[in-house]
């Protein structure tokens, strides 16, 4: 039995395409076996909705008259880069206003934005013979940019550690509040609905597809930052993050409720985002890996409290995390999760839907991710060796 993706679209086309989420195909090819539900099913859905720090927005806001080059921006007093063409500009989601107390950062711009709120935007520049004024003063919404578009560099991250802290006093990290003495520990991901754990070596998401990112469309641009595919595996399936996307969409089209700006106390900002991915079912093959469940996935604790040195401390199921508690060593541990599985299956279950409506198709990839790839470590050179080179 094997599709194509064309077969696949025609069926999306005429709405006769059978979807299902990458939750409810598990129990369906625990009835059926992976033969009969590769037959029956022509897509499932994946989704995930947690924090993504390694994202941000290109902006371009057209010409003022006269024109200004602009090489200090702000935004609602969030810096973006200036070090583009005149009126384009990056900013990055965990970007902080000078006053960091006040928990609004790059991430909120962009959701504020995506809302139609009015955003503040203050410039300087140097003054040219071409671009002769210096500086600007004014209002913006979404509307009035030519081009507003979410580039994240490393997106959906395949897995995740457990973070937990032996240590005597709280941290406040990326993972949350960790509590002295590992009375708590926290995971992100939503397990047997991510996206990268249901394609776990990339077999049919590849650069071109075509996603759900923030409420809109969206297509993977890239292997993600810090791509790595040297990982232990259990069941084929990494133990710790390994691959991740970059990925591009409008945000035109995108939707507040799936795009929101974090405060995470004592740590800083980070951007909510909901992704989901659609998995063609081209053969059994794919099927099989598309039906993993919670009791299948496992991910590692890692104690947070030794920055320089993390080792895995013990393995457990998502299955075993999502429970609420985990045992180590005689002590139970509450657990909790950085990502919002409510929110997973709500991308999935929107992404079902409009491709059941004949609203979304599958687009093959034009370049397949890579099958190898490592990270290395930054090397921390003496400043003098460096001016020596």
């Amino acid at each position: 039995m094997a599709k194509t993706y064309e077969e696949i679209n025609e069926k999306i086309r005429s709405k006769k395409a059978v979807v299902c989420t990458a939750e409810e195909v598990v129990d369906l090819v625990r009835k059926k076996g992976v033969e009969k539900a590769a037959e029956e099913v022509d897509v499932v859905t994946t989704g995930t909705f947690g924090a993504m720090c390694s994202s941000g927005a290109f902006l371009n806001f057209g010409h003022s008259t006269p024109p200004i080059r602009m090489t200090n921006i702000l935004l609602n007093g969030v810096q973006a880069y200036g070090g583009l063409a005149a009126v384009d500009t990056y900013i990055g989601a965990t970007q902080m206003t000078e006053d960091s107390e006040k928990g609004y950062g790059g991430a909120h711009v962009i959701e504020d934005l995506i809302a139609g709120k009015d955003i503040h935007l203050r410039a300087t520049g140097p003054g040219t013979d071409c671009y002769v004024r210096k500086e600007i003063d004014t209002y913006v919404s979404l509307d009035d940019l030519n081009e507003a578009y979410l580039y994240n560099p490393r997106n959906s991250y395949q897995n995740y550690g457990v973070a937990t802290n032996t240590s005597d006093k709280a941290l406040y990290t990326y993972m949350g509040k960790l509590l002295p003495k590992m009375k708590n520990a926290s995971y992100s991901s939503a397990g047997q609905l991510s996206p990268l754990l249901n394609d776990p070596h990339c077999d049919v998401i590849g650069i071109g597809t075509r996603i759900f990112l923030g409420g809109g469309e969206g297509y993977v641009s890239w292997q993600g930052t810090q791509f790595k595919t040297d990982v232990e595996e259990v069941g084929g399936v990494p133990v710790a993050g390994a691959r991740t996307l970059a990925v591009i969409g409008d945000m035109k089209q995108m939707d507040p409720y799936y795009v929101r700006g974090l405060d995470i106390h004592g740590y800083g900002i980070s951007l909510a985002l909901g992704i989901g991915v659609p998995l063609p079912i081209l053969d059994e093959g794919v099927m099989a890996r598309a039906a993993v469940s919670d009791e299948d996935l496992f991910a590692e604790m890692l104690d947070y409290s030794l920055p320089s040195g993390r080792v895995p401390m013990a393995r457990y199921s998502y299955a075993q995390l999502r429970s609420g508690k985990i045992e180590y060593q005689g002590k139970t541990i509450r657990t909790s999760s950085m990502s919002s599985y409510a929110g997973a299956k709500k991308v999935a279950q929107e992404l079902k839907d409009r491709i059941e409506r004949g609203e979304f198709l599958l687009n093959a990839p034009s370049l397949m991710l890579p099958k190898a790839g490592s990270v290395k470590p930054l090397k921390v050179r003496e400043a003098r060796r460096c001016a020596e080179r």
